[in-house]
């Protein structure tokens, strides 16, 4: 049986994603804007997708780097949300994040897997949305993300190439060689995957309306939740 909840499509604009993922939900109240210098513009994938939708696929990508930030950013809005229920805590300087849960994009929404109940993640997606689109652009960002693994493999295999190439062709210079690869790639994946996320893989869905949420499986059977999204101009 499918579980649904319906938005309405059209949030106010409201002024606040580049947030400051330290506050807790329960205590962020603003009142003034914040958006960074390199803060996208609200119109600026409308009028890419206007000027060059000869390119096929295009709208797709553009729609999928949206969805991405929002499945982001509702990740860490929930697990702020579940960290304010046991009690009224003091307000938190780290960045919450409940890792049991996960999310794929695609271009008509995204699959959350994981316990969650629908109600918070109704209100989660708002939350995350408003926040995305008002300046809290770190919350499109995630450690967790598969973007962050791409990086990495793709820095070690260049590396492990480089040094391979550059090094003598002897056991123990080239063993060396892998060694000091791979920690280099550890230590440089991290921000390189985040510069990733936040420049390629992802992009502020000042586009997207929420439609709807639903119960459901996705292609591999697996049981997740549907939070299906709308392109508007």
């Amino acid at each position: 049986m499918n579980t649904s909840a319906s938005f309405q499509s059209g949030l106010s604009p409201f002024e606040f994603f580049k947030f400051d993922l330290t506050t807790p939900v329960s205590e962020k109240v603003s009142t003034l804007e914040y958006r960074p210098l390199d803060f996208p513009q609200p119109t600026q994938d409308a009028d890419l997708l206007r000027q060059l939708s000869f390119i096929p696929g295009l709208k797709e990508i553009l729609i999928i780097r949206q969805v991405h930030a929002l499945e982001h950013a509702t990740v860490w809005v929930l697990g702020e949300l579940k960290s304010a229920y046991p009690a009224k805590r003091e307000p938190s300087n780290v960045q919450l994040d409940n890792e049991l849960l996960g999310g794929l994009s695609t271009e008509q929404g995204f699959y959350l897997y994981g316990e969650v109940n629908i109600s918070d993640l109704r209100r989660a997606v708002t939350i995350a949305r408003h926040r995305l689109t008002s300046g809290e652009w770190d919350l499109a960002v995630h450690p967790r993300c598969s973007t962050n693994l791409s990086v990495a493999m793709l820095l070690t295999a260049g590396l492990a190439v480089g040094v391979h190439l550059l090094l003598p062709f002897r056991p123990i210079e080239q063993i060396i060689g892998l060694g000091l690869a791979a920690i280099t790639a550890a230590e440089l994946a991290p921000n390189l995957g985040s510069m990733a996320q936040r420049y390629l893989t992802t992009a502020i869905p000042f586009n997207l309306a929420i439609e709807n949420i639903t119960r459901t499986r996705d292609v591999w059977g697996r049981q997740a939740h549907f939070v299906k999204v709308g392109w508007q101009d």
